[in-house]
This record gives C-alpha cells, structure tokens and sequence, in this order.
C-alpha cells in the first residue's frame, strides 16, 4: 500500500448544499453500511460526530482546570495526583473499549446484529465487576493514595474528598468508556457523540455552582469538582443505557443478552487483556512522572497539569478521526475488505498529520499566553510554558501514532502496541525522566525532553509496524 493512495479522491466534490446534508447526516446518524458507502463519506459520517464528541470532551477538562485553578496551584495539583489514579482506571476502561470496539464493529461488518448486542451486553457486565475493586480502595485510603504520591499538606487537608468522589464513583466512568464504545463498534457515533455533549454540559454548568457556591448552595471548593463530574458523567450513562435497550440504527440490546454468558464474556476479557495491558503500561508510566514532578515541587505539578489538559484539547479531534478509523478496520476487516480498512487508515493518518501540524505552531509560539488563561502564578506559568513549547517540536508525530494505534485495536490486534508501549514507556521513558530530573537536576525540564525523547520514538516504530499489515490476518 503507498500511503499517497490514501489522498486520492473517491468520488467528486461535494456541493455546499450537499455538504451541509452530510453534516447533518452525521450529526443525526445513518443507518448507511460503512464497508459498502464511498470511502470519502463513511469517513465523514464517523469521525465528524466522533470529533464533536471529544472536542466537548476536552473542552470540559479545559473548563474544568480552569475553575479548579481559581483556588490555588495546590488545588490543581490535587486533581493531578488523583487523576494519575484515575488513569489506572482509564487503563482498563480504554482498553476493555478498545475490545468492545473491536468485537462490536466485526460483529456488524459480518451482518451478525444479534452476535454484537450479546457481546455489548457482556461488556457492561465486565465493566461494573471492574470497578468495585477500585472503588472500595478509593474510599476508604484515599488520604493514605495521596500521600503515596507526595501530597502537600493543603491537598492532604482538601484534596481527599475529591478523590474519595472520582473513585468510588467509577463504576459510571467505567460504564461510559463500554458504552460509547459499543455505540462507536455499531457505526452509531453520533449516538456517542449527543451522550458526552449531556454529561459534559451538565458538568460544565454545575463546575462552578459547587466550587464557589450560588445562594442556598455551598461553595465546596475542589471536592464540588468532583462531584459535579459524577452528576454529569452519571447522566450520560443513564442516557446510554436507555438508547441501548431502545435500540439505535445499528444496536439494539434486549434484556435477554444481559444473562450472563461465560463464553461470550471471557472472549471479551481475552480481547481485552492486551488493550488493557497497552494502556497500563501508559498510564502507570505517567504514575512515575508525576511523582518525580511531586519531588520537584507542587508548581512543576500544576505546571503540568494545565499542560497536559491543553494537550488533550487539542489532541481529542485526532483522537476522534483515529477512532473513526478503528471503526472502519473492524467493519471492513469483518466484511473481507482489507484494502479499503488499510486506505481509511492512511487518509485519517494524514488528516491527522495537517491539524496537529497546526497546532504544534500556536504551541510554539504561544505558549505562556495559552497558560495563563488558566493561572498568573508565574512558576507554574514558566513550567508548563516550557512543556508547550518542547511538544511542538514533534507534535505531528501523535497524530499518526494515534491512527495506527487505532488501526492495530479496531482490528483486534491490541497485543502489538501494548509490548511496544512496554519498551518505549517503560524501559526508554521512565528511567530517562528520572535520570535527566533528579540525578542531572535538569527537573521539570528534564522529565519533558524525556516524554518528547520517548512518545516521538514510539510514534514513529507504530507507524512503521502497521506498513507490514500483519494486523490484517487477526481473527475476532
């Protein structure tokens, strides 16, 4: 395959009359067979509303540092340090959706409906017993996590509610991870796309009536972040579960599939282990840099929050284009159509490439301005400046290895990036970050040319891993 197949065009150019029609259709959602329509519009159809849905996303976790930030660098660091446990519960929520993802989509590329509603039945399944674990450690060692991780006293004092909040109640993260997946699998992601535009809206409109308090309602600093996040997210679940037993244009799940079936679960959690493995082995190696940012001070911390929530601002639209592509492989792997799952890939590839080449100049040029939307305490403005600026450096490399990481996973093959993420990330990053911050005391610094050393190395290996095509021969 030459990836300058993938800018060739498939069909003529829309009208604006009919642009505007298929914006509309993507938005509301087709019932259109994603391995038979032009290539052009099932892109569209996917990743427009797959991107609305993580722009909203990503601008909710913009909104929502920014009115934590109102309270102090020691408050944003408390939703950094929990949100480094959080992400060993985006670990597995990621990575069991990869799997639902996968299963749902070849399920409805091979015409099986019902096959898909058993399998998206299952999952919901899998994702509340994974989350009770977690939950009980949340609540009752919530002072005790937080002190693992280096806490200040301010965030030992304040913080622990917040996080006692966001992982008890996880079970309703968890849940929206499976579900849009499901959705998403289906070829429903405008679906997906209207659920994350509810939770986060709420979310957005309660942030700052329970951090700062409105008439009779109490001003519950950083812990009402917390749970206005939750009466948020929960409503989106409700508003999942509901269209899931009603049924949408591509999935409808029957009470009957909820009867637990052993063959058709532990096929899920065997596709799963390598996306959760692949996302563990990334998310606990964020684990080990924020500590090493907490031994260089509740700045660097805060620092690095803002900037990695700017980062995922701009990255959720590539991240919705890359699950548009998951999407499309899983379909047209299903449907025995390996070619047009490998040209979908290297046409969002480079769709990717040009928006985050765009962004990678406004990093670069305005770093301390985009910062200090968010915080005028200058330290931590300098700190995550800098990080800004040493991203734009190799930015456009994320957008490909997030396509052809979605590539791997849409097709099943969620055990290739996990053992590449456990080299680069683990063996490569971590130890890099710590010798370069704390035994050359370059600190925050040094952690930053450590991830820019690392992510833009694995990005590259990804990419030129998927060129060999053995993804196409995995079987779901």
């Amino acid at each position: 395959m030459n990836p300058t197949d993938s800018i060739t065009v498939d069909a003529p150019a829309a009208s604006p009359r009919s642009l505007w029609r298929e914006l509309g259709d993507a938005i509301r959602g087709t019932g259109a067979d994603y391995t038979k329509i032009p290539l052009g519009r099932a892109v569209f159809l996917l990743a427009v509303p797959m991107v609305l849905e993580l722009v909203l996303e990503s601008t909710f976790a913009v909104v929502d540092i920014w009115f934590v930030a109102k309270l102090g660098a020691s408050a944003v660091a408390t939703v950094g340090l929990t949100e480094t446990f959080l992400f060993l519960l985006y670990a597995i929520g990621i990575g069991l959706a990869m799997a639902v993802t996968a299963v749902v989509a070849r399920r409805t590329g091979e015409g099986d409906r019902e096959a898909a509603a058993l399998s998206a039945a299952q999952a919901i399944w899998i994702a509340v017993l994974a989350s009770l674990p977690f939950a009980g450690v949340g609540i009752v060692f919530a002072r005790e996590l937080l002190q693992l991780m280096g806490a200040d006293a301010w965030t030992l004092t304040h913080g622990v509610g917040y996080l006692q909040w966001m992982l008890g109640t996880n079970v309703i993260l968890m849940l929206l991870f499976v579900c849009n997946a499901i959705f998403r699998g289906a070829g429903d992601a405008a679906v997906a796309m209207r659920v994350l535009w509810v939770a986060n809206g709420v979310n957005i409109v309660l942030d700052p009536i329970l951090i700062f308090g409105l008439g009779p309602i109490p001003a519950l600093g950083v812990e009402g972040a917390a749970i206005a996040t939750v009466i948020g997210r929960g409503t989106g679940v409700a508003m999942q579960l509901w269209m899931l037993l009603r049924g949408s244009q591509h999935i409808r799940v029957a009470k009957a599939h909820f009867a637990l079936q052993a063959e058709a679960l532990w096929h899920i959690v065997r596709t799963s282990l390598g996306g959760i493995g692949q996302m563990i082995v990334a998310m606990t190696a964020w684990i080990f840099l924020m500590r090493i940012l907490a031994a260089v001070g509740s700045e660097a911390v805060a620092g690095a929050t803002i900037a990695i929530r700017l980062m995922m601002f701009t990255l959720m639209p590539a991240w919705g284009m890359s699950n548009a592509a998951a999407t499309l492989v899983g379909q047209n792997l299903g449907a025995g159509e390996p070619g047009r799952a490998e040209t979908s890939v290297w046409r969002i590839g480079w769709y990717n490439m040009v928006f985050t080449l765009a962004v990678s100049v406004v990093f670069f040029l305005v770093p301390r301005e985009l910062m200090g939307l968010f915080t005028s305490e200058q330290a931590v403005v300098d700190i995550g400046a800098e990080w800004l600026r040493i991203l734009s450096y190799s930015y456009f490399v994320y957008g490909w290895w997030m396509v052809s990481v979605q590539a791997f996973n849409g097709a099943g093959d969620t055990v290739t990036p996990t053992k590449i993420n456990l080299v680069f990330f683990w063996l490569i990053q971590i130890p890099l970050a710590w010798l370069l911050a704390l035994q050359l005391d370059l600190q925050a610094t040094g952690v930053f040319w450590a991830v820019f050393v690392s992510e833009t190395s694995v990005g590259l290996f990804t990419l030129w891993l998927f060129t060999r095509g053995r993804w196409k021969a995995v079987k779901v």
